[in-house]
């Protein structure tokens, strides 16, 4: 056997590999130092037995019927909130993604858009950017301050950051759709609306749909983290017993808290499938 075809001793690629590596450890280092990264105080004695008395008082999670009822009706206002904002989102996301689609421009079919129809879409765009660009706890510490606790602040933090999201995604869907159909349509006297309902529509149901329940699952997420800053549910009540140091309730609606997440995963990854 000669010595050709003998496989190589080193691989070929591991300068590559620990160049990168190192790279990577150089870059990382000094954001660790800026950011005063330390998770050995974790562990210091000074935070450890907090820690530790604040983690033993988890155990038994509270399961009186009168607090499981309480956590019941929070959790049922959790979702409820999640949906109203998603469907209010919906009447943001839908008429914007429209009115930022190229594929709908009469326009461009001559082969350049107009100035007056493209600068419209732009600032659609530039608005569902804006709206998205705004994390919903920010918008939800806003609405907090002029509607009070509850959950309203919620539903319209929420209907702002995702009809934010869901229009800028919807309008990049529909213009990667095949344009010869919706084209053919316009060409031939169709309005824009008919256009999007008989040919952007029908080939794009599916993975609207299907975005459309991820971004709902992703709400129900939201809409807990929201509720520590006021904005009610099960995160404005998992609050008040963070700050009463009540661990076993603590406990308890973390719990409820993820078999929420799993049951609306489980509930989206099936919608999805349905809608595949």
């Amino acid at each position: 056997m000669s010595s050709a075809a003998l496989p190589p001793r080193r691989d070929p690629a591991w300068i590559a590999r620990v160049s990168w590596t190192v790279t990577a450890l150089v870059l990382l280092w000094p954001l660790l130092t800026l950011t005063e990264f330390r998770p050995a105080q974790l562990w210091a004695p000074g935070s450890r037995e907090p820690i530790l008395n604040f983690l033993g008082s988890f155990f038994p999670p509270a399961h009186s019927a009168e607090f499981l009822q309480m956590v019941a009706r929070e959790t049922w206002r959790t979702v409820a909130m999640a949906t109203a904002g998603i469907v209010l989102g919906l009447f943001i996301a839908v008429p914007g993604a429209l009115l930022a689609t190229e594929a709908l421009s009469v326009s461009l079919l001559s082969g350049r858009m107009a100035p007056l129809p493209r600068a419209l879409r732009q600032a659609v765009r530039w608005t569902l950017i804006v709206l998205r660009s705004v994390p919903e706890l920010v918008w939800a510490l806003v609405f907090v301050r002029v509607a009070g606790l509850g959950p309203t602040p919620g539903v319209l933090a929420i209907a702002l950051t995702y009809g934010g999201m869901l229009g800028k995604v919807y309008a990049e869907i529909l213009d990667s759709g095949e344009a010869p159909p919706t084209q053919a349509l316009l060409r031939n006297g169709a309005g824009r609306l008919q256009a999007f309902c008989y040919a952007l529509l029908p080939q794009n149901a599916a993975e609207l749909a299907s975005y459309t329940v991820y971004r709902w699952e992703c709400a129900i997420r939201s809409s807990v983290v929201l509720g520590f800053v006021g904005a009610g549910g099960l995160g404005q009540q998992m609050d008040s017993s963070m700050k009463m140091f009540s661990g076993g309730e603590v406990a308890t609606m973390l719990l409820v808290f993820v078999a929420l997440v799993a049951l609306a995963d489980r509930m989206s990854a099936a919608l999805r499938r349905q809608l595949g």
